[in-house]
């Protein structure tokens, strides 16, 4: 046996071998201590290899699918071997024969069907990347469900993209410095690629779905190949390529995903996760690749928003259709799982209970009128071809709540043979119970029981101490196993009422699984029907969804059209005015308008102020608008972006050997040289992190390239006062600063964005509020006074330090300062005429020269 699995073992060296022995599934050598070590189960020993000890662990069959989710959450791959053939034709070899064994499947990432290794609201993507040079291409397929993407640009384009759709799993070719899972480079090859393609679809040409170019079809080509590597001999359900044209979505880096936030992946704060109010898990992931990847057609964008605003306008239909929907299965995963034969019957009895619903939803829908034309287009796609057919033989042949496992799927009268192999079998466990009765009279042994077990099958057991009477030869009894409290028999009787019994429970087993093999070969049939079904479905949940959320939080539809306009009146930031509502308070809205004249904001003022949630809320309700939903604002209106780019906030990135401020300055390098004039750009705090001058200069130079040279739309928040006069100079550069109040020595935040320039960055106030201590704030502030003082006639900051006593040498001892020991106790909202006037006199005769 060892042998056998060494040879397996050979065929996956990269992957945990689950070795199926039985009813569990058994690792040996070093892949049993590596589970063993991620599953926190017992390592053992068994037998020897090479003079050797064997390490060994195992996880029973039946739940085996708990342990690889784990074991795929650490990193592993797993190679599942199962017994190909029957135990007993293993016997009929003779000598010490082992039974084969074959791995049938190889458990990644990026390969998951199950519902237990999957997240229901996230698509599961797997993805290739091909190319060299500045021709790079992208494929992706979900085999949960089938979709399946490509997409051409550059090498950043590609990573944009990659940071979008976050896969599970990235095959890049073997010899490539990009990480992901190497592949052999014949998998990366055009024209197999392209052969493959054709042959997995059966068509003559490609061009149906597309002009694919040869990175795209290497891509998609490495992706079936991965699949059939890891699927063996299963079929899984793949859609036709749909190709995605560069410019077709609005083009988010990487590093503005993450610093908006937008998907779950990057924060549980995220807008996806703010705004989803989808019903059902096909709705979610829906609702997540549209925010992740914004419309940049004008026309697909409005027709979202009209179906978005047919459901506001009639809430009783939207509710109705919300709880129809939510009382539906997954079905686009459950048809993956019954193409690639990892199903059930309960598979089965959720897409006949799923089709139903849709075909009554489709009906009501129908009904109501002047429904918007996306609308219209989605009820069209519900239940075409052979849909209603289908659904009828589903609800003939299954019962109402098929089981996970055999036997018990099929209804009762639809085969009369297979009812009466039921009945007989029914009929022997009757006679069996009626046996047990006669056997205990006729004995006199009350304790007798007729029990079965996989090994002696039907058999009878008595109490060790009563069984004597039954190991005489002329009992009647044939004794089979002598136990430590009890003694089991047969008789001819009951093995000729067995042998009854389970011939009529094969056969009607037999039966059932025809039947069921039947019913999965309809719904194949039907397949490409069943996914534009479930397709149309969860877009119908995504804008219904939109439609509640706008309901209920008061937004409004934006105008989205192709100028180049960005005007928000009472713009809301859509995750803080959740959070602040929950909290009890109220959010404060502010207007935005980049208009051609002032279509450079220079925002300024004091840390904590809101700069950096008024950026970014403009920057969602862009991607907002552009998904197809309403926004957070009293009106919107939105020329098309097609890229946005945030620089905002930056760490180190350890692991590339950056500094907080090589990161800052890569990210605004890429947005000089990829923003265009349709762009919206939002910047914080360009500069910091380096020295004062450096930043200064820094900060100056990207503000006049972004107004002069990208002409873009474009929030530049600083805290370098010094730029507020180059909107004398820059013709459609404004000022606008967020509004602080000073009050009784405390700084009180408005959040309220006006015209003009911040007097001040407040920076000792607000260091004060985040706790440093009064001693430290006092110090600043005088050092702060000094510099300020000295600026103009020294020239500037630097040449003022000298005289600080921070720098000056030491003239001699420390003395205690009691003057400044005086005026640090002075509390001035607290202290009378009269104390003042006395407490001048104290100071001037500490100030007076001592003799």
């Amino acid at each position: 046996m060892i042998a056998q699995y060494l040879a397996l073992k050979a065929e996956v060296p990269d992957a945990l071998l689950f070795f199926r022995m039985g009813d569990f599934y058994e690792l040996f050598f070093d892949d049993a201590a590596a589970a063993a070590a991620s599953l926190d189960i017992a390592l053992t020993k068994r037998g020897e290899h090479a003079g050797q000890p064997i390490p060994m662990c195992g996880v029973p069959a039946h739940s085996h699918e708990t342990y690889l989710a784990r074991l795929i959450r650490a990193g592993h791959r797993v190679a599942i071997a199962e017994q190909v053939e029957d135990p007993a034709e293993a016997k009929k070899r003779g000598g010490k024969s082992i039974v084969a064994r074959a791995i049938t499947r190889i458990v990644t990432p990026g390969t998951l069907t199950e519902a237990s290794l999957l997240e229901p609201r996230r698509a599961n993507w797997l993805a290739a990347l091909a190319g060299d040079g500045e021709h790079w291409a992208l494929a992706w397929l979900d085999l949960s469900t089938g979709a399946f993407h490509t997409r051409a640009g550059t090498l950043a384009a590609i990573k944009a993209e990659l940071a979008r759709l976050a896969p599970a799993e990235t095959l890049v070719p073997e010899a490539s410095t990009i990480a992901g899972t190497p592949r052999p480079a014949g998998d990366f090859s055009p024209t197999r690629a392209e052969a493959a393609l054709k042959s997995r679809f059966g068509v003559a040409t490609l061009d149906g779905w597309g002009q694919f170019s040869p990175p795209e079809l290497a891509a998609a080509g490495a992706c079936l190949a991965y699949i059939s590597a890891t699927a063996k001999d299963a079929v899984p359900l793949i859609l036709p390529p749909r190709q995605e044209l560069p410019g077709s979505t609005m083009a988010i880096d990487a590093a503005t995903r993450a610093s908006l936030e937008l998907q779950r992946s990057h924060s549980r704060h995220s807008l996806e996760a703010a705004i989803d109010r989808t019903v059902t898990a096909a709705g979610a992931r829906a609702l997540a690749g549209d925010l992740a990847a914004p419309l940049t057609d004008v026309a697909a964008i409005n027709d979202r928003l009209d179906l978005v605003d047919w459901w506001l306008a009639d809430p009783l239909t939207r509710n109705a259709a919300r709880t129809a929907l939510a009382g539906l299965p997954d079905m686009a995963r459950a048809l993956a799982r019954i193409s690639i034969g990892r199903w059930s019957p309960r598979d089965l009895g959720q897409l006949a209970n799923g089709l139903a619903g849709a075909l009554a939803l489709k009906a009501s829908l129908a009904a109501r009128p002047a429904p918007p034309a996306l609308l219209t287009s989605l009820v069209g796609q519900i239940g075409t071809g052979g849909i209603a057919t289908l659904v009828a033989h589903l609800a003939r042949s299954l019962v109402d709540d098929p089981p996970q496992e055999l036997p018990g799927a099929i209804r009762p009268g639809l085969d009369a043979a297979l009812d009466d192999l039921r009945e007989t079998a029914r009929d022997g466990r009757s006679a069996i119970v009626a046996m047990e009765s006669r056997l205990k009279s006729g004995t006199g042994i009350s304790a007798l029981k007729i029990r079965h077990n996989n090994v002696l099958g039907y058999h009878i057991e008595v109490p060790a101490a009563r069984a004597d009477p039954l190991l005489r030869p002329e009992s009647g009894f044939i004794h089979r196993q002598t136990m430590a409290g009890a003694v089991r028999f047969s008789s001819p009787e009951l093995a000729s009422l067995a042998t009854r019994i389970l011939s009529a429970a094969d056969h009607a087993l037999a039966a059932e699984a025809a039947h069921l093999e039947e019913l999965r070969a309809a719904v194949l049939a039907q397949a490409p029907a069943i996914a534009e079904t479930a397709a149309a479905l969860a877009r119908i949940d995504v804008g219904a969804a939109l439609a509640d959320l706008a309901a209920t939080e008061n937004w409004c539809r934006p105008t989205v059209d192709a100028t180049t306009a960005f005007h928000i009146d009472a713009g809301r930031h859509p995750v803080v005015e959740l959070a602040v509502a929950k909290a009890g308070g109220r959010f404060t809205p502010n207007d935005c308008n980049l208009s051609a004249d002032a279509r450079v904001w220079l925002v300024t003022g004091p840390n904590m102020a809101g700069k950096s949630t008024f950026l970014r809320q403009n920057a969602l309700i862009a991607v907002l608008a552009q998904s197809g939903s309403h926004v957070p604002a009293a009106a919107a209106h939105i020329g098309v972006v097609d890229r946005l780019y945030s620089r905002v906030g930056a760490a180190d990135d350890l692991a590339e050997g950056r500094s907080t401020f090589m990161v800052e300055m890569v990210e605004t390098a890429a947005i000089l040289t990829g923003a265009t004039n349709r762009s919206l750009v939002i910047l914080d705090e360009v500069g910091r992190g380096t020295s004062t001058y450096d930043g200064l200069a820094i900060a100056w130079a990207v503000l006049e390239a972004v107004h002069d040279d990208l002409a873009c739309r474009c929030l530049f928040a600083t805290h370098y006062h010094e730029l507020v006069p180059l909107t004398a100079k820059l013709t459609s550069l404004a000022s606008v600063t967020v509004r602080v109040r000073e009050w009784k020595g405390d700084l009180v935040f408005l959040h309220q964005v006006t015209p003009g320039a911040a007097d001040k960055s407040y920076g000792l106030a607000v260091a004060r509020l985040a706790g440093i201590p009064g001693p430290v704030v006092t110090r600043a502030r005088a050092i702060l006074a000094r510099l300020e003082a000295r600026r103009d006639q020294t020239g500037g900051i630097a040449a003022g330090v000298d005289s600080l006593p921070l720098f000056a040498a030491p003239a001699g001892p420390a003395s205690t300062d009691h003057l400044r020991e005086k005026l640090g106790a002075i509390d001035p909202d607290n202290i009378t005429p009269r104390e003042a006037l006395d407490l001048i006199a104290d100071l001037k005769a500490l100030a007076a020269p001592k003799p």
